[in-house]
């Protein structure tokens, strides 16, 4: 042997060698287990495969319908089927993560409570005012009822389930599960910025849609998003969802969207261009609503200033703790 060589022991068979495994776990866990991207695809591809086994079994189960008009009993149907895919989905992945769905933003034991109803009123007063200011420069107005007797009754109350489902399944999809997990990965705002644009794109599908329309739905997201940031959960966003659809569609009678209405309140009529008006997709994409989802977001900031939903932190969030400054 070489003097100038040093002893090198032989390798023992029984110690076991590093798999190739090894070295690709980085791209998969991280510090807080599982990397954001990969629990948020797999909650994807669950959603996924349980609305394909639905279009197998029951192909006409979730659809809306085949013409553009909105009617309570077929939306109620298939934005609740959504709801429990959604649900189901975000199960699974409490079971994996070793969390409660409640985490997710939905805690149960405080469904239809006070920030319910305090997002409801914003929502509605949210459409109201941007109607006030077109019917003030001769761009509105309301023609009569379209409903009488007790049809108003049956009407009024099957338009705000179905509203409220509406919030639930929404919510749920765009500032849920996916919007908790993207901000373990990439913050917050990222997070919110990103699942509006989302939000925004989903609009485009709709029967005439415009990018005003689309933009203002992104403004919409946002403020939503700002809601649960500063609440802690989803409940205010679910409520302002319900009672803005709710006045839109149902007491107003106004396109939704693109969408016309079935068994509203009131028959409304526009005149005038689209930037008082909306346009085809309705007073949403109207000037005026800009403003007022605008108007919202900063009252809102100024009275609620604190941060109550943050997944980032390692332990479950306590609602009791000393709540942190907005960046």
């Amino acid at each position: 042997m070489d003097p100038q060589t040093p002893f090198l022991p032989a390798s023992d068979p029984a110690q076991p060698r590093p798999r190739s495994s090894s070295r690709l776990r980085p791209v998969f866990v991280g510090q807080n287990g599982i990397r954001a991207g990969w629990r948020l695809l797999i909650f994807l591809a669950i959603y996924a495969a349980l609305v394909t086994i639905q279009s197998l079994i029951a192909p006409r189960l979730g659809q809306y319908g085949t013409s553009n008009v909105l009617m309570p009993g077929p939306v109620a149907w298939a934005q609740g089927l959504g709801f429990v895919y959604i649900m189901i989905a975000a199960a699974v992945m409490a079971r994996i993560e070793r969390r409660e769905i409640s985490d997710y933003g939905l805690p149960l034991r405080l469904a239809l409570r006070k920030n319910f109803w305090l997002g409801a009123l914003l929502g509605f007063l949210s459409i109201s005012g941007p109607l006030l200011a077109i019917f003030a420069l001769h761009g509105f107005r309301i023609t009569g009822l379209a409903i009488h007797g007790a049809t108003i009754l049956t009407a009024t109350l099957a338009w705000a389930g179905t509203c409220v489902i509406i919030g639930l399944c929404e919510e749920s999809v765009f500032r849920g599960y996916p919007l908790f997990t993207l901000n373990t990965g990439i913050g917050f705002w990222p997070a919110a910025i990103l699942m509006s644009a989302l939000f925004g794109l989903a609009h485009m599908l709709n029967p005439g849609e415009t990018l005003t329309g689309v933009l203002v739905v992104v403004l919409f997201g946002l403020l939503l998003c700002l809601f649960i940031r500063r609440s802690g959960d989803m409940w205010i966003a679910v409520g302002f969802h319900a009672g803005y659809d709710w006045g839109l569609t149902f007491f107003y009678g106004v396109h939704d969207s693109g969408f016309a209405p079935y068994h509203n309140l009131f028959n409304s009529q526009f005149s005038g261009p689209a930037w008082l008006t909306g346009g085809s997709p309705g007073p949403e994409a109207s000037t005026f609503t800009f403003i007022a989802l605008v108007t919202v977001g900063i009252l809102f900031s100024l009275r609620y200033r604190e941060v109550w939903y943050r997944p980032e932190a390692t332990a479950k969030l306590d609602r009791h703790s000393v709540p942190a400054n907005e960046p």
